[in-house]
């Protein structure tokens, strides 16, 4: 064999063995690390820094898993003991983990996966350091409790970080868009109506109500809703209320959101299963402004595009003839 044909042979040899293993420049592999930029994400919990794209996600809280499906991401593992239906594909996916439950996952499932990325928010944040051990872990600055200010900003402003994460840029900027455009259609209807509204929370009979400073604050601010009741403030479970409170308060509109239906997995309330007399007194129940929301939306969720979209619809309704 002449020189010439040895030295050709193992350029071609070494060249297979690099594209085999990766590192040659032609391989795909290859390439998406090398033209990947690092992304640093600043949250209240630390900085996370992401050196490669992800491809092996794991979301421990389902606005986490709705922004992943809204930007077309595959979901390597997920919490499920709660899966609202407009995720329900996940529930049975087979080539999705079940990673345990929102407020305490599983520890030894996440590693199983062997993740590269992993998305918490607040109800998840005491095991932020063991997870970060397992994975660059990024914390969704959501405050659960009072949304008055910034909650769509907040929401927005985590797609925009996944969709840099993701390389799905142009996408998570039409999604907030899409986001900013419903609120506007909203603050429209809102802005010149004089109904003013009371959101109440059912739990198996009994009502907690959410006032300007809770978790559907934004309801407010945002969105424009005038407030039947000014008189409780709550956080993250409501302020209990009695009956009479409601009767009192007199709400032109009355949004109930029902978490037994979400903990006890049955069918949202109906007007006819509320046999409350002093409820029947209200203006909202007497001229049919008695929305029964999408317990899922508002509830399990409510800081995902998804949720946000089913919550202002909800809104509109109470606006409804």
């Amino acid at each position: 064999m002449t020189l010439h044909r040895r030295h050709w042979l193992r350029a071609a040899s070494c060249t297979a063995l690099l594209a085999t293993c990766g590192l040659c420049s032609t391989s795909p592999a290859y390439a998406q690390t090398a033209s990947y930029s690092p992304v640093t994400v600043e949250h209240k919990l630390g900085k996370t820094v992401v050196q490669h794209q992800p491809q092996r996600v794991a979301a421990l809280e389902m606005n986490e898993v709705d922004m992943l499906d809204q930007l077309g991401v595959p979901i390597a593992g997920m919490v499920k003991d709660f899966v609202p239906h407009f995720l329900a594909k996940y529930k049975n996916d087979a080539k999705v983990a079940d990673l345990g439950a929102i407020v305490q996952p599983n520890l030894e499932r996440i590693h199983g996966i062997k993740p590269d990325l992993i998305l918490i928010t607040p109800l998840q944040a005491n095991h932020y350091q063991e997870l970060s051990d397992i994975a660059p872990t990024v914390h969704f600055d959501i405050d659960f409790k009072n949304s008055q200010t910034g909650h769509f900003e907040n929401v927005k402003q985590h797609l925009l970080t996944l969709g840099r994460i993701f390389h799905k840029d142009a996408l998570a900027r039409d999604k907030a868009a899409a986001l900013d455009a419903q609120v506007q259609q909203v603050r429209s209807i809102t802005k010149s109506r004089p109904e003013r509204a009371l959101i109440v929370l059912h739990n198996n009979g009994a009502f907690s109500s959410f006032g300007a400073q809770s978790r559907y604050g934004f309801v407010y601010s945002t969105l424009g809703v005038k407030q039947a009741s000014a008189a409780v403030e709550a956080g993250l479970h409501g302020q209990p209320v009695s009956s009479e409170f409601i009767q009192q308060a007199n709400p032109d509109i009355l949004y109930v959101v029902d978490r037994t239906a979400v903990m006890e997995r049955k069918s949202v309330l109906k007007p006819e299963d509320v046999a409350n007399p002093l409820l029947r007194q209200t203006n909202a129940w007497k001229n049919g402004r008695v929305v029964f929301v999408d317990a899922d939306a508002w509830y399990t969720t409510g800081a995902s595009p998804t949720s946000l979209h089913i919550v202002m619809k909800d809104v509109l309704k109470g606006y409804q003839p």
